[in-house]
């Protein structure tokens, strides 16, 4: 990882998101992969081990940049669909660095996955009945278990729990075990994801603890894999997941049992890569006066951004183009024919119409999430790399919206 990436790289200006907003338009997407490289060099350096391997849950944004930017530096790829893994192949990553984790999908795309040489969870014991038959020990294959943890910022985000669909739960053991000795499976890796927004280390060692009740009953072993769902900060006081203290007391477990001491150790982070680097500016289309608050309607809404609507998200706010105007109270809320409120009751510097609103912490789960819900355009991306920015995908177009239609 260069040396240059350092704190002063890891955000861009009012003037870079202003320029690229009058290039390419709004609303727009904006990312800087100079702070993915640095949030992948606090994880290469919090926990500085060989046995250790990141790979980048690239549900959180999969344009094919960004996977090369994650490529280019060393990090390997996990994937939640067999298109993910295709488009991660796509952007150059070798098979060897793909990892796949099924969810509740039909078999024959796990036999893809299986075609393609990649890394493959299995999160089912349906499936992993069908892996068997088909392929018995010929290839190795992970298992996603359920560890009736709960954990995470907000229930939707919450993977571990005991009504989670996530898994195959903890206390199916006995039946798991049928299934490889009937079909000689080569059980090389265990996996759990218990949520993600998880600020608390200790949630990860109590997944460390589930796991290492199970190591001894898969002699093949090559890897543990605790997931993602790294803490980070949305608003100027939030707690983020204190990375160093993480892999200290991950690598003191690991090495303190005799059984997982030559075990990998693979984590995947999503939104702790991307989340920071990435930036969504819109404009302001009216101001509506009420008695209650004044509504700033702007140029997008939930298919544009749905975190707000969908999890209660908080995203930081700040309006670029006036950023010294005196402050007020506004309620920021889109276009769309749908209460799709972004923000309620925000103060921030006086918001006309036409002023440039720029949403913080938009690099995960935005762009990735969109939709042309009301028939309304996806907007463009721009990627912000070694001082130049250049578009990577262009916004729609009408004959977007026809694509696929058969008339």
């Amino acid at each position: 990882m260069p040396d240059s990436i350092n704190e002063m790289t890891e955000q861009l200006t009012t003037e870079n998101l202003l320029e690229a907003a009058q290039i390419y338009g709004t609303p727009l997407y904006v990312y800087n992969a100079d702070r993915i490289k640095l949030q992948f060099k606090k994880l290469t350096d919090a926990f500085n081990s060989d046995k250790v391997r990141f790979f980048y849950a690239s549900k959180a944004l999969t344009n094919i940049s960004v996977l090369k930017v994650v490529n280019e530096m060393g990090c390997d790829v996990d994937c939640s669909s067999i298109n993910e893994a295709k488009l991660a192949l796509y952007a150059g990553f070798e098979p060897s660095k793909v990892l796949y984790t099924s969810n509740g999908i039909a078999f024959d795309e796990i036999e893809e996955a299986q075609s393609l040489g990649i890394h493959i969870n299995i999160d089912s014991l349906s499936n992993l009945e069908k892996f068997g038959k088909k392929f018995g020990g010929s290839y190795p294959v992970g298992i996603r278990l359920r560890p009736n943890i709960m954990a995470g910022g907000h229930i939707k985000i919450s993977t571990g729990h005991e009504k989670s669909k996530f898994g195959i739960p903890v206390d199916q053991l006995e039946k798991i075990k049928e299934l490889v000795e009937q079909h000689h499976l080569n059980i090389s890796n265990l996996h759990i994801h218990t949520g993600s927004d998880i600020k608390d280390a200790e949630v990860f060692l109590k997944g460390v603890e589930v796991l290492f009740d199970l190591v001894p009953h898969f002699p093949n072993l090559k890897s543990i894999d605790l997931g993602g769902g790294f803490k980070v900060p949305y608003k100027d006081d939030d707690p983020s997941i204190n990375i160093n203290e993480l892999a200290t007391k991950v690598l003191a477990a690991f090495a303190n049992n005799e059984a997982t001491k030559n075990l990998e150790i693979w984590f995947e982070p999503g939104k702790y890569l991307v989340s920071e680097c990435g930036y969504f500016i819109t404009q302001v289309n009216v101001i509506k006066e009420t008695p209650v608050t004044t509504f700033v309607s702007v140029n997008s809404g939930f298919n544009h951004l749905i975190r707000p609507m969908f999890y209660d998200a908080y995203h930081r706010v700040q309006n670029i183009s006036n950023p010294d105007g005196t402050p007020g109270e506004y309620t920021i809320v889109g276009n769309i024919c749908e209460t799709d409120t972004f923000a309620w009751d925000r103060n921030l510097p006086e918001i006309r119409e036409n002023d440039l609103l720029v949403f913080y912490n938009a690099g995960a789960y935005g762009f990735e999430m969109s939709s042309n819900y009301n028939s309304r355009f996806k907007p463009a991306e721009v990627l912000f790399e070694n001082g130049a920015h250049r578009l990577i995908r262009r916004r729609d177009e009408f004959e977007d919206l026809l694509k696929g239609q058969v008339i």
